[in-house]
């Protein structure tokens, strides 16, 4: 399979699960939400989508998967150190969200 056909494929699939995954958000809201919370109403298709976005920006980023990588990467590292260099990161990080102390004067 060519890149070019791999990469329209993969459009087109994502597309298809947008587009599942908004009829399902839509289904769900309108099935529950009203009943739940008085006073809020049925969603339609495009709201449904809007929601799915602004809950993806909010809580799921744009990331990607590509981050499976270089987790396995890092837990690669920390299975290689010894019990001396583990220790020494953790002292290492025990300062690290902690201001600097402030420099005295003499």
């Amino acid at each position: 399979m060519s890149y070019k056909k791999f990469k329209l494929l993969k459009g087109l699939w994502i597309l298809v699960i947008a587009a599942a995954l908004g009829g399902i958000v839509m289904q769900l809201w309108n099935c529950l939400i009203p009943d739940i919370i008085p006073g809020v109403h049925a969603v339609t298709y495009w709201q449904a989508l809007g929601l799915l976005l602004l809950c993806r920006i909010l809580f799921g980023g744009f990331r990607g998967h590509r981050d499976w990588h270089e987790r396995r990467e890092h837990w690669q590292r920390w299975q290689a150190m010894t019990p001396e260099e583990r220790g020494a990161f953790f002292k290492n990080r025990a300062n690290f969200c902690r201001p600097a102390p402030p420099e005295t004067k003499e």
